[in-house]
């Protein structure tokens, strides 16, 4: 008689909504008692070898502490997804091996996305790096566990978390043991065309519900200060008289190809009302659609430099490097994509004006989502109000972005460097200048970020966001080994 060896659990909202799913399990020889996880009462009979176990929650610390008193077997796999659920041929049996050859704590695979009229896409997913802190991290919908792992990592939780119980729980387990990506198609979420009305059972919350934020901020902080990664809020303080500058500020527009959107961008620059030196400084990456000759319709005014770069291997964080370090630019470099435009004729001066108000050597703003045609649009504003003076830099380990639009301090830009990638490389900056200082904030809208089909982030398919998903891990992984550096050096200063 085969051994059962995974414990199996499942959310329950009916029926006939998680029959299909208990069958397949129940055709593993390896799955032994499969739990049922509700909320709230439900009158319906329970499929047969099946047990329901009452939670507050899907993904609450409490839900994490009784689905670890219930586990008697090896493995336990927790499916976070309402749709109907068809594991591969032997997928069960080759997680267990893969858990047992790789001495993982927890494993998640490659799966299927099969819709309602039976189309069958990939879903991908990427490797779990030590700085994949974000709440969101996708490892699809089937989480295979270590039992003994999981039971450790909740007996670590010290929270009573009612939105981040899960992400406790995911982030207490990798400080002591790995988890495992499998490069291998082992599932299919088949999406269910009779599902009840409501909310999507791992939907969560809106994102922007600031008690989930709070709730995951500070399971993210725990975890920084358990692993030495946490960096308390004392800043080095910025000198602003380094450098002799002609201008103050300096707005960088890096640009190939944006012959219908360069010249609003560039005028929402000259259109600045500001009691000091400014300029702006265009980088047009060999564009070939007409925006070179629309930049030299400014050439009558001197407060626009246009360069046109002599390499051809530039991504857009190369083309900041050559603004920056052109001696024309200003003591503080500020942002603009060529997409995007300023709200109105003082967004350069609030900028430079909370440099020194708030002294730090990073300013991020807040800006507002429109069309092509600036009428805004959802999500419309976007404020990053997780961001506090007090854990804002810790908590830009867990978040995706730190908002828009961005300037810094001319002289620390020029030492650090920007990475030559087009994407993520503001992101980076933001980790890297606020390990020592203060980034200033700024709540109000201040740019109109337009989206439009020729957005470099619309319509992404899963292979190139899966690429910008893990690029930002790596850049949060090299920021927290140097973080993590940082603690040690000073506790052997001190």
């Amino acid at each position: 008689m085969t051994s059962k060896t995974i414990n199996c659990f499942l959310p329950y909202a009916g029926l006939d909504e998680i029959k299909a799913t208990v069958k397949c399990l129940q055709e593993c020889k390896n799955v032994g008692k499969i739990y049922l996880l509700q909320i709230g009462d439900n009158a319906e009979v329970l499929p047969e070898g099946c047990e329901l176990l009452k939670v507050d929650s899907y993904v609450s610390s409490a839900t994490m502490r009784a689905i670890a008193s219930k586990i008697d077997c090896e493995y336990a796999m927790l499916y976070t997804s309402n749709c109907e659920l068809k594991m591969g041929m032997y997928a069960l049996e080759r997680m267990e091996r893969i858990a047992k050859d790789a001495q993982a704590g927890m494993l998640y695979a490659d799966h299927y996305k099969v819709s309602a009229d039976g189309k069958r896409t990939n879903a991908p997913v990427i490797d779990y790096q030590f700085g994949s802190l974000r709440d969101d991290f996708d490892f699809g919908s089937v989480l295979f566990f270590n039992s003994a792992c999981f039971k450790k990592a909740v007996s670590n939780m010290h929270a009573n978390y009612e939105f981040a119980g899960l992400y406790d729980l995911r982030l207490k387990l990798s400080q002591f043991a790995s988890i495992v990506h499998i490069n291998e198609y082992l599932y299919s979420d088949v999406e269910l065309d009779n599902r009840r009305s409501g909310e999507k059972i791992f939907d969560y919350v809106d994102p922007r519900n600031r008690g989930r934020q709070i709730e995951m901020e500070a399971a993210c902080t725990e975890h920084l200060k358990e692993i030495g990664g946490y960096l308390a809020p004392v800043f080095k303080d910025v000198d602003f008289n380094a450098g002799n500058f002609e201008y103050e500020a300096s707005v960088i527009i890096p640009v190939r190809n944006r012959i219908r959107t360069i010249r609003d961008a560039i005028k929402s620059v000259l259109a600045q009302k500001c009691d000091f030196k400014f300029n702006v400084i265009v980088i047009d990456n060999l564009s070939t659609d007409g925006t070179t000759e629309a930049i030299d319709e400014f050439s009558g005014d001197d407060r626009v430099v246009h360069i046109v770069p002599t390499r051809d291997d530039l991504g857009i964080g190369g083309c900041w490097n050559l603004g920056v370090s052109h001696p024309k630019c200003g003591k503080f470099a500020v942002q603009l994509d060529s997409d995007d435009v300023y709200k109105d004729e003082n967004t350069l001066s609030t900028v430079v004006k909370a440099f020194y108000e708030q002294n730090c050597a990073m300013v991020v703003g807040t800006y507002m989502i429109t069309d092509f045609n600036m009428n805004m649009i959802a999500p419309g504003i976007i404020d990053h109000k997780e961001w506090t003076p007090e854990n804002g830099r810790n908590n830009a380990l867990r978040i995706n972005g730190l908002g828009a639009p961005r300037a810094f301090y001319t002289p620390l830009l020029r030492e650090v460097k920007v990475p030559n990638t087009s994407y993520g490389e503001d992101y980076a900056l933001g980790l890297n200048f606020s390990r020592n200082y203060q980034i200033g904030r700024i709540y109000e809208p201040i740019y109109m970020c337009r989206r439009w089909e020729d957005n470099s982030d619309a319509s992404l398919d899963v292979v190139k966001m899966n690429a910008n998903n893990l690029y930002k891990d790596r850049i949060r992984t090299w920021e927290l080994m140097a973080r993590i550096a940082l603690n040690k050096k000073n506790e052997v200063k001190g």
